[in-house]
């Protein structure tokens, strides 16, 4: 069952901040309902474990057991985002003065694993994108969905909130709603576009078709499914995963994958880490650079067409 809103009738002090936070993640920081509804769910783990019901009666040592606690059954990444949750909320208080110190500042965060993003080939990702095919009924949305999601490298959360409005077909640009609220615009490669344009009379199609039922369809989502409605992030892992797998490749393919492949093609292809950043929405060049894990070969390659000092001897 999944855990209750920290959000609750309950007066106590902790309840009280706890809304108060969440309205401050909401209104001042301008946070998405996925990233608030993930620190709710962090923070009423944490109380619940905790067991108090004042802020001001959470100390160090509280802070420390419930990380020994979780360190027992979570990913160090899991820990270190709990506990950087409770970190911005404690924080929040010290600033409105409803606590006199932060009882996580004198916790370290742990070490995380080191992480490499999966991503495709070239050729893996020129399979995929050939995988929709006549037999599917929504080829042409799932072959651009497939085409938007490598020419722009976009969230999947960023492709299913885009509207039509969001397009601009003559200056070739998306314009994308990223974490925080926050905009930014992106290129969009010919074939990407050529491809939105062809899935446009299907979607004509599932906007009448939803009409014709009586129901009222989703008049701005630019990927809609079959009732007339956006897909969700859900729908679009399942059909990315699902043409992977026709097209032959074994690794586990998500949309954050092509995400992954988007970036590291277009560092192996020269681009510089600061405009992958931008691409990409990242708040923090340190982000970006989980993708400089370009292969060896490749890093070869360069070193010796381009070092005065490896040039080989004709």
């Amino acid at each position: 069952m999944e855990p209750q809103s920290a959000v609750s009738s309950d007066p106590s002090p902790m309840a009280q901040s706890l809304e108060n936070f969440h309205q401050w993640l909401q209104v001042e920081r301008g946070y998405s309902k996925n990233t608030v509804e993930s620190y709710g769910r962090d923070l009423t783990e944490f109380t619940g474990f905790a067991k108090i019901l004042d802020p001001v009666a959470i100390d160090t040592q509280i802070v420390r057991s419930y990380v020994y606690s979780l360190a027992a059954k979570n990913k160090s990444s899991s820990v270190a985002r709990k506990l950087s949750a409770l970190r911005t909320f404690f924080n929040f208080l010290l600033k409105r003065k409803l606590i006199e110190k932060n009882p996580v500042a004198a916790i370290s965060m742990p070490k995380l694993d080191r992480y490499m993003p999966v991503f495709l080939t070239v050729d893996e990702m020129f399979a995929l994108l050939e995988a929709p095919g006549e037999q599917d009924t929504f080829a042409p949305r799932d072959r651009a969905i497939l085409e938007f999601l490598y020419s722009t490298g976009v969230r999947v959360a960023e492709l299913v909130g885009l509207t039509m409005n969001d397009l601009d077909f003559d200056t070739e640009i998306v314009k994308v709603h990223g974490k925080g609220n926050k905009e930014r615009i992106v290129p969009i490669g010919k074939p990407a576009l050529e491809a939105l344009r062809m899935s446009l009379p299907l979607r004509d199609r599932l906007i009448a078709a939803c009409l014709q039922r009586g129901n009222q369809p989703d008049r701005n989502g630019l990927f809609l499914n079959s009732r007339g409605q956006r897909l969700t992030v859900r729908s679009v892992e399942r059909l990315v995963s699902n043409y992977a797998l026709r097209a032959g490749i074994i690794t586990r393919v998500t949309p954050h994958a092509l995400r992954h492949s988007f970036a590291t093609h277009l560092l192996e292809m020269g681009a510089d880490l600061r405009s992958v950043q931008e691409l990409l929405g990242h708040a923090s060049l340190s982000t970006t650079q989980k993708y400089t894990h370009l292969n060896m070969d490749y890093l070869t390659e360069v070193y010796d067409r381009a070092h005065p000092m490896a040039r080989k001897k004709s």
